[in-house]
């Protein structure tokens, strides 16, 4: 039988509450990092690439848009962005040939330059091909930041900037990937070179 629409409203209640207090307790200062560096990337064409997997890789392939398209909305401007896990043919032939971890990393080294920069999604932050993509981030010359759920793992120490989100529940992490991503993309919009 169903559940009574009473125990899902109070289900959603307590989720938007346990949402609400991430939100309140969160440190912004390592996102307005963010938000400047990628500035600083539109402004000079450095690339951006960014990763994660299973919700975290869709999150990723939608920002990727929202920095392409959504930060400018005129043709010919907006980030030099790549989301690592949009090319299901490259996925496949690089975990199938070289291992799922590699996945990020060899793209990464082929793909990016030293001064670029690579944004990990990781809801435990200690997925091997997030780790290995790190690591070769740190290996170019590229700067990294990874939004982070639970106690951040093993990329917390190893990105150069950590945007951590210390809550034990999967979907609030990956749903505050997206709140940054959001929040990066409409302050980029507000200062956006092409500004009339």
């Amino acid at each position: 039988m169903n559940a009574p629409l009473k125990d899902v409203s109070l289900f959603c209640a307590d989720y938007a509450e346990r949402l609400q207090a991430v939100l309140q307790k969160a440190d912004w200062r390592a996102v307005a990092r963010l938000a400047e560096e990628l500035l600083d990337c539109w402004r000079t064409g450095r690339q951006v690439f960014i990763c994660g997997n299973g919700g975290s890789a869709g999150n990723a392939v939608h920002l990727a848009n929202d920095f392409l398209y959504g930060i400018s909305k005129t043709f010919g401007s907006g980030l030099r962005v790549t989301a690592l896990p949009a090319n299901t043919s490259l996925i496949t032939c690089l975990a199938n040939d070289e291992g799922y971890d590699t996945i990020y990393s060899y793209q990464l080294a082929v793909q990016a330059r030293p001064g670029d920069v690579l944004i990990a999604f990781s809801g435990s932050g200690n997925s091997p091909n997030i780790l290995k993509v790190l690591e070769q981030a740190k290996a170019m010359g590229v700067k990294s930041y990874a939004v982070l759920g639970y106690t951040g793992g093993t990329a917390k120490a190893l990105t150069d900037e950590p945007i951590h989100f210390a809550v034990e529940d999967m979907q609030i992490a990956e749903d505050m990937q997206l709140v940054v991503g959001h929040m990066i993309t409409q302050w980029l919009h507000q200062h956006r070179p092409n500004k009339d």
